[in-house]
């Protein structure tokens, strides 16, 4: 996996519309559980892929603290040389001195690779930092992300369970609706209703037949006394 490459997915993973994929999705627990699997994938490969490039931007680091040390030391050395060059010509030592001075030609064209190794470096250290920058900040989001794609799969299960247990009760009760026992109850209190309005009926109608033989009796007796009068009248003188 090429850095670029690295670069490009985590981009593209970091930015991704979890929302959008989940409305696309025929089953949204499965569709994030599959993205959590992959997340979790390409975020270790990510990881081991920038671990790699920093890994590269240290060694570089450390080859251009190198170069620049080298450059000094050489520096040191072409001005020891040359020191020690004019010393030896002032004694007249001439060969002396031109060997000395030779020694620090040297060293300047040690110092001068050595900066321009340094020089030629820093460039590339420039870019690698900021491609490393860039690369932890995608890594930084694609956790936040895959937290996010944790919470939502957490939330649509909690739902689901919520929602089965939900229905599981309204199955319930609509089977206690149907074996209701209570319903037994009432149909029976409406048999006894009935009984009990049949004889409350039956009641009242023996309670007017009583009265009707009681008003019988009431009219056989004035008829009787209506005789023992009429009997009485034509028994008088």
């Amino acid at each position: 996996m090429t850095k670029q490459t690295v670069l490009g997915r985590v981009a593209q993973l970091a930015k991704a519309n979890i929302n959008a994929l989940l409305d696309q999705a025929e089953d949204p627990q499965k569709m994030l559980d599959q993205l959590i699997r992959e997340y979790t994938d390409n975020i270790a490969e990510a990881e081991q892929a920038v671990a790699g490039t920093i890994g590269n931007l240290r060694l570089m680091e450390q080859d251009h603290r190198e170069d620049v040390a080298a450059a000094g030391e050489w520096g040191e050395k072409a001005l020891a040389a040359s020191r020690k060059a004019d010393e030896l010509r002032a004694a007249g030592q001439n060969p002396d001195a031109d060997r000395f001075d030779n020694l620090a030609k040297v060293a300047l064209q040690r110092q001068l690779q050595s900066e321009k190794e340094a020089r030629t470096a820093e460039p590339t250290i420039a870019s690698q930092t900021e491609l490393v920058d860039k690369l932890r900040s995608g890594l930084d989001k694609m956790q936040v992300k895959l937290g996010e794609l944790r919470a939502k799969r957490d939330e649509l299960v909690a739902r689901s369970r919520t929602a089965e247990a939900q229905n599981r009760m309204m199955d319930a009760v609509k089977s206690v609706d149907v074996l209701d026992p209570s319903s037994e109850l009432g149909r029976f209190e409406d048999k006894v209703r009935r009984e009990e309005a049949r004889a409350a009926g039956r009641q009242e109608l023996a309670a007017s037949s009583l009265d009707g033989q009681f008003e019988e009796l009431e009219s056989l007796g004035d008829t009787a006394e209506v005789e023992a009068r009429l009997a009485a009248l034509k028994a008088a003188p």
